[in-house]
């Protein structure tokens, strides 16, 4: 039966926004679209940006989707969490999930989200996974040689010294992020990235994510371009691997290793279009995650 095409927009502005206390004391911001009573689906989002960047402006509300973005601590509204681990950011997903009546609920995780999504995979905390355009685990030997001279070097600085790589990462600013990511995009991801409604909505996100410093980045950072310690092959849950055939920033070899690492895992190579896929092609990373919901029930 054919699929009638939903027609939207790239992203629109959080149809609800909050914040939760977890049991620390801390809180942990939340941007909410689509229906309250729909099918959770959890966005860890890029690299630091805010819960205020979503994803699939209209698709969300057709196909009952209640997407959840979370900004992860020192980013946006969340409180620090100085030294944070993968496993503290699960536990804080975990609560989050609870009080907001989440559920086991699908993950998403895009370009730096990637690994924290994984983790959540890894811990029983998602019910089902979709990595799209994610960062790889550069630090894999089987990448060390085929990563460039700049990024070898961060990923070797962040494995020798990570107190002073994170010092390094603390830098950086939310200009120099547009800037970077403008510079590494090919023509199709700029289409997107240039679009006047998309780009308000990313740089809100990148101002937002820098709103308490750079500290909260610098932290995501070294924990993504470390070697990750959790364990792929345990992961048990349907992940499906997206990436952009003209990606070439987020992975070495468009997500095939990482696709291999985790059992079961769908890879999926989308022509015509780079790391903007998560924007360019929501539907049909949304479809194929709800029809996971589906038959695991």
């Amino acid at each position: 039966m054919a699929m009638m095409l939903i027609m939207t927009g790239y992203t629109d502005v959080p149809a609800r926004l909050g914040e939760s206390a977890l049991s620390d004391g801390r809180l942990l911001g939340w941007a909410e679209w689509g229906p309250l009573d729909g099918v959770p689906v959890l966005l860890c989002p890029g690299a630091a940006t805010s819960r205020w960047l979503g994803f699939g402006a209209g698709v969300v509300e057709a196909l009952g989707v209640r997407l959840v973005s979370v900004d992860r601590p020192g980013l946006g509204v969340s409180t620090p969490a100085p030294g944070r681990t993968f496993s503290d950011f699960a536990g804080d997903v975990r609560q989050l999930c609870v009080l907001r009546g989440l559920g086991h609920p699908v993950v998403v995780g895009n370009s730096q989200g990637a690994p924290f999504a994984l983790v959540c995979a890894a811990e029983g905390v998602a019910s089902a996974l979709a990595v799209v355009s994610g960062a790889d685990e550069f630090a894999r030997p089987e990448f060390a040689s085929v990563l460039n001279a700049d990024l070898r070097g961060l990923v070797e600085r962040t494995e020798s010294d990570p107190a002073g790589a994170e010092k390094l990462f603390a830098g950086f600013t939310a200009d120099a992020m547009w800037d970077m990511v403008m510079a590494g995009s090919p023509g199709c991801d700029l289409a997107v990235y240039q679009d006047p409604a998309f780009a308000a909505g990313y740089r809100r996100a990148l101002d937002e994510g820098f709103a308490q410093g750079a500290a909260g980045y610098a932290r995501d950072t070294v924990l993504a371009m470390g070697r990750w310690p959790f364990a792929l092959d345990e992961i048990d849950v349907p992940v499906d691997i997206w990436y952009g055939e003209q990606d070439t920033s987020h992975s070495p070899d468009n997500g095939a290793l990482l696709a291999a690492r985790v059992p079961g895992a769908r890879h999926h190579v989308v022509p015509g279009i780079g790391g903007a896929l998560l924007w360019t092609h929501a539907e049909s990373v949304l479809r194929l995650l709800l029809e996971k919901t589906v038959t695991d029930q």
